[in-house]
């Protein structure tokens, strides 16, 4: 298909000097613009990195979601859908499986176990496991496993592909961490405010109902994915057969809530599948 306008031509107006940002089906990128192979911070998409590490890690049993980890009567799978009741950076909140609280002390002690389970270092892990696989030669999971990683564009748009038409985990396996885990919990979205309910799958942020949200009006609700706040995000729409990432050097701001969305909507405009 060629499309009639280019749904990429507004980043150029975004108010950043550096900014990429590329669009994929299962197959190949479609578009794209701005330097893909310049690596920047991260941010929480880091996260969607340490989730496939985790998930690779129960595939082949180092691990289990229904393992204990974090505060009693906690899990692994509390622990990636942010339903431990442990805050952001780990103070006690609540229960496990009450609400739907944001914890980068969650992931960090997700890199923990996993580092213990599998008597290798985190970094190691995630690099053997995720990155070289998918062939992300560029990006580097090191530091702290919420917040860390630095990648490119072009990297993320490969998570994308693997995300679309998975290979390195089980199409059962994406299917369970893409799907609401602990339904109905509220909480608040970061930048977005209080979401009623907060849906969040194993480690992959649910677009689902939520007003207002990051990604577009036209994207379906079963897309997924993460946004950082150094201004990057990877969003998933397997409805529309797409993924689309992003990174720039300008941190997340409102700036960012008023053009991704925008952004999102013409990409899925120019390049959802027709039959969906």
């Amino acid at each position: 298909m060629t499309p009639m306008c280019d749904p990429l031509a507004g980043v150029a107006g975004w108010p950043v000097s550096v900014g990429a940002v590329g669009v994929t089906s299962p197959e190949a990128t479609l578009a794209s613009t701005g330097p893909l192979d310049e690596p920047l911070p991260l941010a929480s998409v880091t996260k969607l990195l340490t989730a496939m590490a985790v998930l690779v890690a129960i595939g082949e049993g180092t691990l289990e979601l229904d393992d204990p980890a974090g505060p009693e009567g906690s899990t692994v799978a509390h622990l990636l859908a942010h339903a431990s009741g442990l805050g952001l950076d780990g103070a006690r909140l609540g229960p496990p499986g009450r609400r739907r609280i944001y914890s980068n002390a969650g992931f960090e002690l997700l890199g923990g176990l996993l580092a213990a389970r599998s008597g290798i270092p985190f970094e190691a892990y995630a690099t053997e496991a995720v990155l070289q696989p998918l062939g992300m030669a560029r990006t580097r999971a090191e530091g702290n496993p919420a917040f860390a990683a630095v990648g490119t564009a072009g990297d993320l748009l490969a998570l994308g592909r693997e995300l679309l038409a998975p290979r390195v985990l089980t199409p059962t396996m994406l299917a369970r961490a893409t799907t609401v885990a602990f339904p109905g919990l509220d909480g608040v979205l970061p930048g977005f405010g209080r979401q009623r309910p907060n849906d969040w799958g194993l480690g992959f942020e649910l677009r689902d109902g939520k007003a207002p949200h990051w990604t577009g009006r036209r994207n379906s609700p079963r897309t997924f994915g993460h946004f950082g706040r150094s201004g990057t995000f990877l969003w998933v729409d397997p409805d529309v057969g797409l993924a689309c990432a992003c990174v720039t050097n300008r941190d997340f701001g409102p700036w960012a809530a008023e053009a991704w969305p925008a952004l999102s909507d013409d990409v899925v405009a120019t390049f959802g599948r027709r039959d969906s």
